[in-house]
């Protein structure tokens, strides 16, 4: 049976061929290749990948496209997408988000900056400038995922008709969810700073 054919299958076959890569490679640049922490960043950034990708997946092109598809009329509309695309693509949307929290919270932990980042640093003297560089990502990550959690998601069931609304609830719905994605997307733009910042030097 080839893996290829189910995304279960693409999946582990990622994940096999990663740690065959770590074992054929292994070396004094791989030392630190399988620690906790690298397994953690790891995790963290497929999360991210995840969680990011799907966001601008419905700014930029799923939005867009629900707006021109509902303004055609000879056209098939919107609601394939809103039936079989969305629900699935909020599936992996929030629980994306909830992974990168978690794991990017579980390598605060491990290098017991986690209470560091939330203070910005600035529980020391001088500043941590670590702690101040990824804890503005931290705290973006977290805004983030509130949104999606307690803004987005409770809304887009309203307006994929997935809980029962009035025509008026889903037309504020439709706007709360729309407003807090973009508010996400921007957000994204300076965490993904932060984050990458901490490690190759923004305050640092």
């Amino acid at each position: 049976m080839n893996p290829l054919k189910s995304i279960v299958g693409t999946i582990i076959s990622g994940f096999v061929l990663a740690v065959i890569i770590v074992i054929a490679t292994k070396g004094n640049h791989m030392v630190a290749g399988m620690s906790a922490q690298s397994i953690t960043i790891w995790l963290h950034v497929l999360s991210g990948i995840t969680w990011i990708g799907l966001l601008y997946y419905f700014n930029f092109v799923q939005v867009p496209a629900l707006g021109e598809a509902a303004s055609d009329e000879g056209g098939p509309g919107p609601a394939g997408i809103s039936k079989y695309v969305a629900p699935r693509a909020l599936a992996w949307f929030r629980w994306g988000a909830l992974a990168t929290w978690l794991t990017g919270a579980a390598f605060l932990f491990h290098k017991k900056q986690f209470v560091n980042a939330f203070l910005l640093g600035m529980n020391s003297d001088p500043i941590n400038q670590y702690a101040l560089t990824i804890g503005v990502g931290a705290w973006l990550g977290t805004i983030m995922l509130f949104n999606v959690w307690v803004l987005i998601w409770p809304n887009q069931k309203k307006v994929l008709g997935m809980v029962e609304a009035s025509a008026e609830e889903v037309a504020k719905a439709k706007n709360v969810a729309l407003l807090a994605s973009r508010s996400n997307t921007l957000m994204s733009i300076p965490m993904i700073m932060s984050m990458v910042g901490a490690g190759h030097g923004w305050f640092m």
